[in-house]
């Protein structure tokens, strides 16, 4: 784990929900099973908490990608104060909570 990620999980609960870990999980071993050992071991050291996105959606402000959806309405019902993505998608959603950064924005206000 890098200083950053363990300085990050020190300062701030990371939270994954089950419908990203799903989506790692499926791109990751996409090419090859031989990897779900190290998608396994990765996630069992990675400090997080869970949360489970349910199969019917409730109603979430508009996002272009509706395969996005899931994962902000996971955010929402969690009620995590700040969703970080690199996808584009998520910066044009009309949302108070959670304040959603990119990568670089979440490191420059939080290092």
């Amino acid at each position: 784990m890098t200083a950053l990620l363990e300085k990050v999980a020190e300062e701030h609960t990371i939270v994954l929900c089950s419908y990203v870990i799903d989506e790692f999980y499926d791109v990751v071993t996409r090419k090859s099973a031989i990897y779900s050992s190290a998608v396994d071991s990765f996630l069992a050291k990675f400090p997080f908490e869970m949360v489970y996105t349910p199969k019917q959606l409730g109603s979430t402000p508009e996002i272009r990608d509706k395969k996005d959806k899931p994962i902000l309405y996971s955010a929402v019902l969690a009620d995590v104060d700040i969703l970080i993505t690199g996808d584009k998608d998520f910066y044009e959603v009309d949302i108070e909570r959670p304040e959603i950064l990119s990568p670089s924005e979440f490191v420059e206000r939080y290092k």
